[in-house]
């Protein structure tokens, strides 16, 4: 049982410092704050870290899982992608995924990217590895589906599967041709960039909203995106848009065998590319493309926030593949934050769904790199009281990324002499009951946060709740988003999930229609419970995911629902194992790749708990969870076994091996057990060997694995 206890240091220790046990801690850690942090940047506009802060975080995640490979979760921050499709705009299904980058902050990091590169491909030290650089414009990216060189579709990134229809729009922006009349165009070529606004363009359009008495946009990117995104193309037609071209989706013919290459063709057919980008052989190339473009950054005229570096070859990309949420072929590395000083005026408490308590600073507004500031994340009490921050100081606020506003420092020399050191509350400020830091059994390490014991009793965290059961990554339910969400819980409306599907049988029971209330109509609440009936059949792992079990993030429940096939399946396996952590069924969930004792604890939890499973047996009266639909591989020879790989392979990296496995429908499992299928040995491979001996499981070698599998 976890219990208040004194602070440890395993969060401060370096990265090679750390022993296994803290390791498996922080990355516990590190995985539910920065999906905390992701939560409320992409569901609810609403970040309270800085880009740095939450960069550096990822990059200790990132760091820990390089050395410790064995202890990667399936929740891991690098296994996802976030933003989801606006509701007024019909949605594009990307024929090839949309994804985000990995982050680079340091010239080591780079150094650390090609050295991964050359592993994976199992490339010789002086073997160079030719990589594009190129500025990353801080923009919107978009998808332009070409058609025997017509444009047919364009669609915004979206969550990365699915994207905003915005091709009347896009139509509009002069840069953007409509037809292409080269001879080598393939029939069909999905070209990718960014759209973006020029710094001068930006400022005049401000004036001339400015002067109509219109709202004016933050920044050049909120510019662009705005612009994009209006229902009216009339309106985006005035608006001064620009593009380059970059990249590439679903294509019939590449007209090239490099990434600068098809760059090329590209211009060639008429899209603008970045003359800026050029071809790195040495590391040494790469950080000086880096630092010179850093110098010019200002004189460009549009917004940059880093540089980006793929691979040059597209067989090397090919080999090399994704991860869940970006390739292993390209990075971004980012450039240094902006900064200002301003007076801290006092420190807020928000209490989130999970009961965390974070403490927001509150900020005489102030301009940092063209955006006006007023609200700074402090993180944690940890970091108040190693940065000493009082309400009354003048402070360093930075915008890391450009984006998001972070408290680096305090300027002692101006402390008002009545300041005083900032007490963190040790009740919740919401439902007031006590406010805690855990320690966790295992590691001995103290949570960072600071949470409220109220539970489902906080409104705070019941509400919290209800709105990640209706995110876009979850239910996405059009017209019931979190201002409705927190009305319906403060009127009684909706106090669980089940409400959610009965509130139009209740609306029509009642005196008092939603229809007559202010902010409704007819109309409107024709189209929610419509939205509504339209969710009553759901995918199983959205399914999973919006009942918001700890440490069980998209990725996740993905891969839970690709492990269970049906809610049923899941649910009885689960419950089966919350009765009994000797069963089948716990090993099972244990041995699943990516999950690991402690994620699968929380999940059994959750069942073992009697009121999750009450709420549960509620929603389904209403709700179905869809069967999980995989990829058609009944040509394998491997669909549907589960493979451990063991020892050193010699033909292929592990990385590869497991990729490929997985492609075919096979389950890699971290362990072996009785219900192992095939164990394939290497030189070396040791207790899992001797294990599968002893369980009488099918053992080939390399060369035996890559016959069965052609």
């Amino acid at each position: 049982m976890s219990k208040v206890a004194r602070k440890s240091k395993a969060d401060k220790k370096p990265t090679d410092q750390l022993t296994e046990a803290e390791a498996h801690g922080e990355l516990k850690r590190l995985a539910a704050e920065i999906a905390e942090h992701d939560r409320r940047y992409h569901q609810e506009d609403a970040p309270t870290v800085s880009d740095a802060e939450y960069d550096a975080l990822v990059a200790k995640n990132a760091a820990i899982e390089a050395r410790f490979p064995q202890l990667i979760r399936s929740d891991s921050p690098s296994r996802r992608v976030g933003a989801v499709p606006l509701a007024h705009f019909a949605k594009i299904a990307h024929a090839v995924p949309m994804l985000s980058l990995s982050n680079a902050f340091a010239e080591e990091d780079i150094s650390d990217f090609i050295d991964r590169i050359r592993r994976f491909l199992g490339l010789d030290e002086d073997k160079a590895v030719e990589l594009t650089s190129e500025p990353k414009i801080d923009g919107l990216s978009i998808s332009l589906r070409y058609e025997r060189g017509r444009l047919i579709t364009a669609a915004t990134r979206g969550d990365g599967s699915e994207g905003e229809n915005v091709t009347p729009n896009v139509r509009t922006i002069s840069e953007i041709p409509h037809e292409l009349k080269a001879p080598d165009v393939p029939d069909v070529f999905e070209v990718r960039g960014e759209i973006y606004m020029r710094k001068d363009d930006f400022e005049a359009l401000n004036e001339r909203l400015a002067a109509e008495g219109g709202k004016v946009f933050a920044n050049p990117r909120n510019g662009a995106a705005g612009s994009l995104r209006q229902k009216n193309p009339e309106i985006t037609a005035t608006r001064p848009l620009r593009f380059f071209a970059y990249a590439w989706g679903e294509v019939s013919a590449l007209p090239a065998t490099t990434q600068s290459g098809v760059v090329e063709a590209m211009n060639a057919w008429g899209f603008p590319t970045n003359p800026l980008m050029k071809i790195c052989r040495t590391f040494d190339e790469v950080v000086a493309s880096y630092r010179a473009v850093e110098v010019d950054r200002a004189t460009l005229g549009y917004d940059i926030d880093g540089m980006v570096y793929k691979v040059n070859r597209l067989d090397w990309q090919e080999r090399l593949g994704f991860v869940s949420r970006a390739p292993r072929w390209a990075i971004a590395h980012k450039f240094p934050a902006e900064k200002a000083t301003t007076i801290l005026r006092d420190i807020e408490i928000q209490v989130g769904r999970t009961g965390a308590l974070t403490p927001v600073a509150k900020l005489e507004p102030v301009t940092v790199g063209g955006v006006v500031v007023s609200n700074a994340t402090l993180h944690n009490a940890d970091e108040i009281e190693r940065k000493d921050v009082r309400i009354g100081d003048t402070v360093i606020v930075q915008r890391a990324g450009d984006v998001i506003p972070q408290v680096v420092s305090v300027v002692t020399e101006r402390r008002p002499a009545k300041a005083k050191p900032y007490e963190f509350p040790t009740v919740c400020p919401v439902c007031g009951s006590h406010a805690v830091r855990e320690i966790n059994a295992k590691t001995g390490r103290v949570d960072a946060v600071r949470r409220c014991t109220g539970g489902l009793i906080c409104p705070a965290q019941r509400v919290e709740r209800l709105k990640h059961f209706v995110s876009r990554d979850a239910f996405d339910i059009d017209g019931l988003g979190d201002k409705q969400i927190a009305a319906f819980y403060e009127e009684d409306h909706i106090t669980q999930p089940a409400d959610i599907f009965t509130l139009e049988a209740r609306d029509a029971a009642n005196k008092e229609k939603l229809a007559d209330k202010e902010g409704w109509g007819a109309t409107s609440v024709r189209n929610l419970f419509a939205a509504v009936d339209a969710r009553r059949t759901i995918g199983l792992d959205r399914f999973i995911y919006a009942l918001g079990i700890r440490h069980v993030g998209e990725t996740t429940a993905r891969l839970l629902a690709r492990t269970y096939g049906t809610f049923d399946t899941f649910r009885e396996a689960m419950t089966t194992a919350a009765a009994d952590h000797e069963s089948d069924q716990y090993d099972e969930l244990v041995n699943v790749d990516g999950i690991g004792q402690v994620v699968a604890d929380a999940i059994v939890e959750f069942f073992a708990e009697a009121h999750n499973n009450a709420v549960l047996d509620d929603l389904l009266q209403y709700v179905t969870p869809e069967s999980f639909v995989v990829e058609d591989t009944s040509g394998s020879p491997v669909a549907g076994k589960t493979v451990v790989f063991t020892g050193t392979l010699e033909r292929m990296t592990r990385p590869e091996a497991k990729a490929q496995a997985e492609r075919l429908g096979a389950k890699v499992a971290g362990s072996v057990s009785k219900r192992t299928d095939i164990v394939v040995a290497g030189p070396g491979a040791g207790s899992k060997l001797k294990k599968a001996t002893e369980l009488g499981v099918e053992v080939v070698s390399e060369d035996d694995w890559l016959a069965l599998i052609g």
